[in-house]
């Protein structure tokens, strides 16, 4: 009989509706429930496509024995944690100060009736295994703790809760850190690149997006040769799906060969800009082809009826991590033509051992295109025709196997991310179709999880849930910021403002500065973050402080440009001890000491849009690049610049602005670009 979990809309949570544990979801019912019976909860958070969340749900949440002793001694809560990053990021903190070591999911985790963690872990077995106590026995010893040591567990508990005040406090100062920071963080991060594998650190290797983008763009050429070279080794390698496109959510190895195949929406969001602008700086094929994939995946397997996106794709099929994706030779030669394989086989390395657990291929691209041509005596591009031929008929085939699990909600912050960087690489790259998709999703995004001035964290079968996170608002913003470069919209405008008016009232610490994760009306929880260190997703905070920087000049709004000083200046002893930890908020003060360029068009439409195709490849990453229609009115006084018979550009930084600038290559000159 379904559990209460069958009537959640988050698809992790329905995972867990036939489990015989007396699964709530977190809320009300559960915390009263906890109280009234003086019952330890019993808090497990993981997410749909988390590969070991499934193991542990076979192993144990599956297995009566297991679930009579749960539902016998705990209140148990399930937690999606992309629906809950609150909760999620507040009960990792704990899990690290209780044990000392990170966390990770699914985050197991024993709670007091009043919310405050005593006992913490991540996956267990039901069974002694990997050097992990059996969770039955886990689950006895924690009751029985809870009964006889009440005073110990209250005594740790007050410390703890020291320990997560304290957390909250950043110092706040009077002042915002100066360049040195933004030099001592290049020196850091320069230093754990991999000369051989390109990346930062060692297996196993992520994306890393957020330092990526701070040392493409810091005006370093070490620095830019290191991202250039990691980049093409992520899409030349297995991190890349070679066949479908889109980028899996790590590499096991330091090679960039084998990766956990789970597709999370936000990490492509995030590479996508990243691979246009690697094209614009350098215009070879390897950047291009990996954006186009990407898209190609995002519109083919991401995109909902309504033009939104969902948010991962799971590393599973058909009970085995990666079955989807693996091959074998005889499989790709028994689809191609003896012409395509004798292509095929060499680039993605099917002329060679398995790479995959001694018995299957994961597919890369070992060997160069034109390396293979000059072999088989073909013309490149000759080459390229028949490879793209296989994987398409690779692609066609792959799509009749069991496909991995789709998570199928529609989360804010990640689609705002991934309408950034569609938009992004569609002036990038001078792809309106493209441009196109990024502005049906942020109109689908208005219509759906903004809703009198209340933006909405999760969308899901027709309904709008979750008090939004400050994630959600200021991604949002960003993303609104490259849409209007990409194509200026004054409803997209206005949206802007409303967001970062929001911000201000609703997320701002007026006493230190810098934004709470969570709203002033939230749901009060044991701990309130203000998040400043980069993850896998940048850090709320940071997103803030750059998109505050740039719509306050592109506005001339001086509340603006003053919240987003008072975020830099939120952690400036952290940034100074440990600079590169903070690659997003280096990011924004990057552009705080070197002003934001506001270059504004305007003019005809048919020459309008020629000098925007013209600029857009070229448009600094410290700068706004606006083609504004003539026909536009009512703008802001920065943005109301006059407009003749022809097209005129005028560049401001701060509150100076140049003359009218009549010719492209005059624009050009200003810009250094």
């Amino acid at each position: 009989m379904p559990n209460r979990l069958a009537l959640e809309t988050s698809p992790y949570l329905r995972q867990h509706a036939d489990n015989p544990v007396d699964w709530y979801p977190w809320g009300e019912e559960a915390l009263a429930r906890a109280q009234a019976e003086d019952k330890p909860i019993l808090l497990s958070i993981g997410y749909a496509s988390c590969h070991w969340c499934h193991v542990m749900a076979h192993e144990c949440f599956e297995d009566p024995e297991v679930a009579a002793v749960m539902n016998r001694h705990f209140v148990n809560i399930k937690v999606d944690r992309e629906e809950r990053p609150d909760l999620d990021q507040i009960y990792q903190s704990a899990h690290q100060l209780l044990t000392r070591r990170p966390g990770g999911w699914p985050l197991t985790v024993f709670l007091t009736p009043d919310r405050v963690p005593f006992f913490a872990g991540t996956y267990f077995p039901k069974t002694p295994r990997y050097g992990l106590p059996g969770f039955i026995e886990v689950l006895e010893h924690i009751a029985a703790a809870y009964r006889r040591e009440r005073t110990a567990i209250e005594d740790q508990n007050a410390a703890l809760l020291a320990a997560l005040a304290a957390a909250e406090r950043q110092a706040g100062t009077a002042t915002v850190p100066d360049a040195t920071v933004i030099q001592a963080a290049l020196t850091d991060l320069k230093a754990s690149y991999d000369s051989v594998h390109g990346g930062y650190g060692r297996a196993p290797k992520f994306p890393r997006p957020t330092d990526l983008i701070f040392l493409l763009h810091a005006g370093d050429a070490e620095a830019r040769a290191q991202v250039l070279t990691t980049l093409r080794h992520m899409a030349e390698r297995g991190l890349m799906d070679q066949i479908g496109g889109g980028f899996y959510r790590y590499s096991v190895d330091e090679r960039w060969a084998i990766p956990h195949f789970e597709k999370m929406l936000y990490d492509n969001g995030l590479l996508l800009g990243l691979y246009a602008d690697a094209w614009a700086l350098t215009g070879e094929a390897v950047y291009r082809r990996a954006a186009e994939l990407t898209v190609e995946w995002l519109v083919r397997e991401m995109t909902t009826p309504e033009g939104l996106f969902w948010t991962a794709l799971d590393a599973d099929s058909e009970g085995e991590e990666g079955r989807y994706y693996l091959w074998t030779p005889r499989a790709v030669a028994d689809l191609l033509t003896a012409e395509e394989w004798a292509v095929a086989a060499p680039r993605w390395g099917l002329d060679q051992p398995p790479n995959f657990e001694g018995r299957a291929w994961h597919l890369g691209s070992p060997r160069a295109l034109e390396a293979i041509a000059h072999e088989l005596a073909i013309r490149p591009e000759v080459a390229a025709e028949r490879l793209e031929r296989a994987r398409r008929k690779l692609l066609a085939a792959r799509q009749e196997r069991g496909r991995p699990g789709l998570d199928d909600k529609v989360l804010t912050a990640w689609n705002a991310l991934t309408i950034q960087g569609l938009a992004r690489a569609a002036r990038r790259l001078d792809r309106p179709d493209w441009a196109e998709h990024a502005a049906r999703a942020a109109d689908a995004l208005r219509a759906r999880v903004w809703c009198e001035g209340r933006l909405y964290a999760s969308w899901q079968g027709g309904t709008a849930k979750l008090n939004g996170y400050l994630d959600d608002h200021a991604f949002l913003l960003a993303a609104l910021l490259e849409l209007m470069q990409a194509r200026f919209r004054t409803q997209d405008l206005a949206w802007a403002r409303a967001l970062a008016d929001t911000l201000l009232a609703r997320f701002e610490d007026p006493e230190r500065g810098g934004f709470w994760f969570t709203s002033h009306d939230h749901e009060p929880l044991i701990q309130r973050l203000k998040p400043v260190h980069d993850n896998a997703t940048p850090a709320g905070n940071a997103v803030a402080a750059l998109a505050l920087l740039r719509l306050g000049h592109m506005l001339g709004e001086p509340r603006y440009l003053a919240a987003a000083e008072r975020t830099l200046a939120l952690d400036a002893s952290g940034m100074c001890a440990h600079p590169a930890a903070y690659p997003g908020l280096l990011c924004a003060l990057r552009e705080h000491l070197d002003p934001t360029a506001l270059v504004v068009l305007r003019g005809p439409a048919g020459e309008l849009t020629h000098w925007q195709r013209r600029l857009q490849p070229i448009c600094p990453d410290h700068a706004l690049c606006l083609a504004i229609p003539a026909d536009v009115e009512d703008l802001p006084d920065v943005l109301a610049k006059p407009v003749r018979s022809y097209v005129s550009a005028h560049v401001c930084t701060g509150v100076d602005c140049s003359a009218e600038i009549v010719r492209f290559d005059d624009l050009r000159a200003i810009l250094n670009v």
